[in-house]
């Protein structure tokens, strides 16, 4: 089966027998320079992904340093609101942050919402 580093296996091993041992003989009517120009898309794409995974690893790693900042802010705001006597753990507010309203709780209607249940469905 054809895979993107089995292909590019197959690319650089024909390029480098052929520039190696015969690079002044043309097959299929090709110069070694004319199956360069043909495969080099293939090779330049696989340098832009190589760029866009390095960036992508420096990104996840500036968005784990923000979220370090950023988790202990959202609590903080969230434990404001708790301790807010106009919204409080029963408000609007509260229930809009994606919580569970202590009134709601205390009757029994939990409703799991998000992330936090998606395990536990079908349980």
């Amino acid at each position: 089966m054809q895979t993107p580093q089995s292909n590019l296996d197959r690319i650089t091993s024909v390029l480098n027998a052929w520039q190696n041992l015969r690079p002044k003989k043309s097959f299929y009517g090709w110069t070694l320079d004319e199956y360069k120009r043909i495969v080099q898309p293939s090779l330049d794409s696989r340098a832009w992904i190589a760029k866009l995974e390095a960036e992508l690893v420096s990104e996840r790693a500036t968005r784990d340093a923000a979220d370090r900042v950023s988790m202990p802010a959202t609590r903080n705001v969230v434990d404001g609101v708790l301790g807010d006597r106009a919204e409080g753990p029963d408000g609007a507010l509260y229930e809009a942050m994606v919580f569970v309203r202590e009134s709601e709780i205390r009757r029994g209607l939990v409703r799991r919402v998000g992330r936090r249940t998606a395990g536990r469905r079908g349980r």
